[in-house]
């Protein structure tokens, strides 16, 4: 627990002050006042504290946390209590400080999913949703587990995905820095070589280009178009920050080629699925889509998910508005359209989820597994370019001696 300096007034009307343990601010006050003192101030003791609080938490905790509260709710242990045993059983100092302020809201009368809100980097936005979701429905355990399966799911695809890309991008970075120190270090040498050359304009084109571009990176312009990139990158990062700007990251990730369809599969497979989870549980077509539609993950979905919404609640159906965004393809808009008619949304939509993620999942395997082989063709095509800029005009002098 972190340590909280006070100020506080005795019975006696003397003043007093010191530290004490609490997990909250609002629970050190509470302990001041068993103790028959009134405080005046009270505040962290080490601020750097503040700042765990804003750290992220792996998913692989946070799904652990979210299995052990369903658990203890499935079993009849209250909100409140539960979140303290979760306190007092997390080992991650930044999730032990936020349950202890998450208790704190709840016991003062604050929904879980609002005081969950509060700690984005901590609580994914499903997470909150289906929080929500699940406390308005009566099922909030149920809603826990299935937050808890998504985020090991989400978790096993990242850790696979990043194990599949180690081995490329140690490729990347071990065939860039060889390529870099070829054309900086070892080709200018040549330059002096290759004068006579140019003089009688027997250069080859492509020796020349590489010759300038190799003196062009050992000028102080290089350092400052480096500069200039890295700025001109940490600014579209924090314009990607803004709510324009995530508009446009959202327009972008569905655009590129390749890894676009792979982006907008999963975004459609987790509307799908907590769409299905929320219709399931009882809660009503309106209220699921207005949730599962941040759930989403991307903007330019959840626009169009909203404009179904507003279809919907003047009598169309789901499908129709799905189909007319574009964002959806046409078998699902199909599945869901069939589903209507029976009336088995609900189940339908979860099916649709594990398909596409079943689906999305072999493509971006495969591509994983391509992208290796595409950088080895580009390192092995870049150093041949420097080679055989290299050797062409040395072949050339070789036979003018000759």
């Amino acid at each position: 627990m972190p340590d909280f300096s006070y100020k506080a007034r005795t019975s006696a009307g003397e003043m007093t002050n010191g530290t004490i343990s609490a997990p909250s601010e609002r629970e050190a006050a509470r302990l001041l006042t068993g103790q028959a003192l009134f405080p005046l101030a009270v505040e962290l003791a080490d601020p750097t504290s503040i700042k765990k609080s804003r750290r992220r938490v792996k998913g692989q905790i946070m799904a652990t946390c979210y299995s052990q509260m369903a658990s203890l709710l499935r079993s009849g242990v209250p909100l409140l209590r539960s979140l303290v045993v979760l306190q007092e059983q997390a080992s991650h100092a930044t999730l032990r400080h936020v349950l202890g302020e998450v208790h704190d809201q709840v016991q003062d009368g604050v929904t879980l999913s609002d005081a969950m809100k509060q700690y984005p980097k901590v609580f994914s936005e499903i997470a909150v949703n289906m929080a929500n979701a699940g406390a308005e429905g009566g099922f909030l355990e149920d809603a826990l587990e299935r937050v808890a399966t998504f985020t090991e799911q989400q978790e096993d695809l990242k850790s696979e995905t990043m194990g599949q890309l180690a081995y490329p991008l140690f490729l990347a970075t071990i065939g860039s820095l060889i390529v870099g120190a070829l054309v900086v270090f070892f080709v200018p040498k040549f330059g002096t070589m290759f004068d006579s050359l140019r003089e009688r304009g027997e250069l080859p084109i492509v020796t020349d280009y590489l010759l300038a571009f190799s003196e062009g990176l050992r000028t102080p312009w290089a350092l400052f178009g480096l500069i200039a990139i890295v700025m001109g990158f940490a600014s579209l990062v924090q314009y990607f920050k803004t709510e324009q700007g995530m508009f446009l990251r959202d327009r972008l990730k569905l655009r590129v080629p390749l890894v676009g369809p792979i982006f907008q599969s999963f975004a459609v497979a987790r509307f799908c699925r907590v769409l299905g989870t929320l219709l399931g549980n009882g809660v009503p077509i309106l209220k699921s889509l207005d949730i599962s539609s941040d759930a989403a993950g991307n903007r330019i979905l959840s626009r169009a998910i909203d404009d179904a919404t507003e279809n919907i609640t003047s009598g169309a159906s789901l499908s129709k508005p799905l189909s007319q965004s574009g964002y959806f393809p046409g078998t699902v808009v199909e599945m869901i359209a069939v589903a209507e008619e029976s009336n088995a949304l609900d189940s339908v939509l979860v099916e649709i989820a594990d398909g596409l993620e079943q689906r999305t999942t072999r493509k971006l395997n495969l591509a994983v597994r391509l992208l290796e082989p595409l950088l080895l063709m580009v390192l092995a095509g870049a150093v041949l370019f420097v080679v055989v800029a290299l050797l062409m005009p040395v072949i050339k002098m070789s036979s003018t001696i000759g």
